[in-house]
């Protein structure tokens, strides 16, 4: 029986469990996929702890970790187009991306390249895609100022690194333990904490054209006075508060097609997956607990099987 990572119910750490689990069956629009690899995001251990996305029903448990997984399709489901058996493919699984074996929706599942391995594609469609979302939706012009408010963690990452490829100037705010980090990634960093809008101004004295948070928080309030124009204000953070002081929520377009720009922007060269750690399936709950403590730099991977 293959194996997958669950949560039993919603809590802390004591209520996840290394599994078996039959093997689910595509429906239409569906792919069944060998997992090769998964990547860990916060939101998992939020929903491990009772958050529901926006527009979601609560999970039924037990319920399979993992929002981003990528392997190679085992069967096709019917309707299906575009994909056969044995092709690498990546997307957000709808079954879990911990496991041996997933269901993938062709609407957010895309052809893997040959030039990309599965770990790192399996951390572009939550971190690098909701990255792509923000910067579409800010547009920000080159030569123009953008602040990434939580600059060293996976959405942050990629952001930064999407936003200097368009030519654009960026502060990145992060923790001193990171500044390392975010500066090799082209941004001129500032440390984070109180006093952070002050830092910032002096880092850039010509003002910015936009902030792009992935913080929330007491964090996002004290950038947010930084741009006049608060349509130039989007979180993926803290997306409430957002609205509230005048922006917006990163507007998530959830498709394919974003996937396979983030990929062909990751063969190119251009985007760095930035793996920085990889466990094995039994090690998942190590994993999780790495990524739960706020720490990480890049982004960890689950390897499932061998590519």
């Amino acid at each position: 029986m293959p194996k997958a990572y669950v949560f039993t119910r919603s809590g802390g750490p004591e209520v996840e469990a290394l599994v078996e689990q039959e093997v689910p069956t595509p429906g239409p629009g569906e792919l069944l996929v060998a997992v090769r690899a998964a990547g860990v995001n916060p939101v998992d251990w939020k929903l491990r702890h009772g958050y529901t996305r926006p527009g979601s029903t609560p999970p039924r448990f037990p319920a399979v970790f993992g929002s981003e997984a990528a392997g190679v399709v085992e069967r096709v489901g019917p309707g299906v187009e575009g994909f056969e058996v044995g092709d690498a493919v990546f997307g957000n699984p709808l079954t879990g991306g911990y496991a041996e074996y997933t269901l993938l929706p062709v609407a957010v599942t895309a052809h893997k390249p040959a030039g990309l391995s599965f770990a790192d594609a399996a951390v572009l469609p939550v971190a690098a895609a909701t990255a792509y979302d923000g910067i579409r939706q800010l547009d920000p012009a080159p030569g123009s100022t953008l602040l990434v408010n939580g600059a060293g963690g996976g959405v942050g990452v990629a952001a930064v690194q999407l936003a200097r490829h368009f030519g654009v100037r960026v502060i990145g705010t992060s923790s001193a333990a990171k500044k390392d980090f975010v500066e090799s990634l082209g941004a001129v960093h500032v440390p984070s904490g109180p006093g952070v809008a002050d830092r910032v101004r002096a880092a850039a004295p010509d003002g910015i054209d936009a902030v792009y948070d992935m913080v929330g928080g007491d964090a996002l309030r004290a950038v947010a006075e930084l741009v006049t124009d608060r349509k130039r204000l989007i979180s993926a953070g803290g997306k409430p508060l957002a609205v509230e002081l005048g922006g917006a929520a990163v507007e998530r377009l959830r498709n394919a097609a974003v996937l396979d720009e983030v990929a062909r922007l990751a063969v190119s060269g251009a985007l760095s997956a930035y793996v920085t750690q990889t466990f094995t399936l039994s090690d998942a709950a190590a994993a999780l607990r790495a990524v739960e403590s706020g720490h990480t730099r890049g982004k960890i991977v689950i390897e499932v099987a061998a590519a």
